[in-house]
């Protein structure tokens, strides 16, 4: 392991321990004085973040990711703000019994040091560390290079506002992206981090699952799909369409396939093309439905889909198009080819309704809504530390209260067992 790193992860874990045991009051005077930070320092976080985008080309998504405006920046301590707002996550006693003389009780507690691997988008780093320390969790952040400026100022102004809290700034970790396998010494670092959350690309996150030995929480790629069925609201469905594709096309939740019931193909395509071609959005059509739009949509931004254009996260404006027959194929497909993220269906058949969120084994599930809704600060969490996508501990969008576990606390009066 690197030494500096090592002795970060040991730094890291000592505070963790003093840490997890202030009071809710003390660590929302943390996330006010971050909140502060960021808003007092709005100029200078733009122009470092310039720095980032000065290395990227804007025509890239990667640029959006990057990108941190006066909006994004007010965007940011905004959610610090709900996070403020919500409960305390820690210490609350639940599910209690008395069995033989003894007061059984289950108690919130922190997960400890948190390992947070993450690519692109510096608002992150905020996110998490606001979640984290509302938790009372320690964390070590590994953020991309490619937002390597961005992210080490962010860190300095929660390590103010740590100390001007009195709380000891080593409870935040950054850890420079220039320090070759750095990764590998993150998810081996065993008994220095209780979990490892990565955030980014499949490669990424598959190559976390394959290596690690920190127990990890798996936030996947989203590869998200919309099922118009033959009895949806067809102009309402098309705005659905476009607002899931193009709101924001480089988040996870945004959609990369589109099913369309083959009854109303011919009727609801050019009713959603002629709303995707303002974006520019790149269609790859199945055969049946490139049928339909080669005439209506632009031959430029229009090409016959390819296997590998489905269960394809796209991250841009760019979607893949296929006709089923009905909604059994539907939820056939999306079975195949879902990443377990969010995934929706447009129906006025409340019957298929409730099949498709019986049958869709997915994070979340939507009838009649975008599946940009698959958000922390939509769900009420405040913020979020990822969307999960496994089945154990927590699942979906996960904030301060998925950052806890528990521990029994039992009480007896000089108890033997017999």
């Amino acid at each position: 392991m690197n030494k500096k790193i090592q002795k970060q992860l040991h730094n890291v874990k000592e505070a963790s321990k003093s840490f997890g045991l202030l009071t809710h009051t003390k660590r929302n005077l943390i996330l006010k004085n971050l909140k502060v930070e960021l808003l007092k320092n709005k100029k200078e976080i733009i122009k470092t973040n310039a720095k980032d985008l000065k290395k990227i080309n804007k025509e890239s998504p990667l640029y959006d990711r990057l990108l941190l405006d006066e909006t994004r920046i007010e965007g940011m301590a905004k959610e610090i703000e709900s996070l403020i707002k919500m409960k305390d996550p820690v210490g609350e006693i639940f599910d209690c019994r008395e069995n033989l003389g003894l007061k059984i009780c289950k108690k919130k507690v922190p997960l400890g040091v948190i390992g947070i691997i993450y690519e692109s988008r510096p608002n992150v780093t905020t996110d998490v560390s606001a979640i984290c320390i509302k938790s009372g969790n320690a964390i070590i952040l590994k953020g991309g290079k490619e937002a390597r400026e961005s992210n080490l100022l962010l860190c300095k102004l929660i390590k103010n506002a740590l100390v001007k809290a009195h709380v000891s700034p080593e409870i935040i970790q950054f850890i420079d992206p220039k320090i070759k396998n750095s990764v590998l010494d993150i998810i081996s670092a065993n008994g220095l981090i209780d979990v490892v959350i990565p955030r980014g690309s499949a490669n990424l996150i598959n190559f976390i699952r394959e290596n690690t030995t920190v127990p990890l929480i798996e936030t996947g790629a989203g590869v998200c799909h919309t099922y118009v069925d033959e009895s949806a609201k067809l102009s309402e469905s098309a705005e659905i369409i476009f607002n899931a594709k193009t709101q924001r096309p480089s988040v996870c939740n945004a959609l990369d396939t589109l099913l369309v019931h083959k009854k109303i193909a011919k009727e609801f395509l050019p009713k959603v093309a002629k709303l995707l071609v303002e974006k520019n959005v790149e269609i790859f059509a199945d055969p049946e439905s490139h049928k339909i739009l080669e005439n209506i949509y632009p031959e430029n931004l229009l090409q016959i889909a390819k296997a590998t254009d489905f269960g394809r996260e796209f991250l841009s404006q760019k979607m893949s198009i296929k006709i089923v027959p009905n909604i059994d194929e539907a939820i056939k497909f999306i079975q195949k080819y879902s990443s377990k993220h969010s995934e929706a269906i447009l129906t006025e058949n409340r019957n298929n309704a409730e099949k498709f969120l019986n049958e869709i084994d997915s994070a979340v599930v939507y009838t009649n809504a975008s599946t940009r809704f698959s958000d922390g600060a939509v769900f009420g969490l405040g913020s979020e530390i990822g969307i999960s996508t496994q089945k154990i501990h927590a699942r979906g969008p996960m904030g301060p209260s998925e950052m806890t576990t528990y521990k029994w606390i039992v009480t007896g009066n000089y108890n033997t067992r017999k």
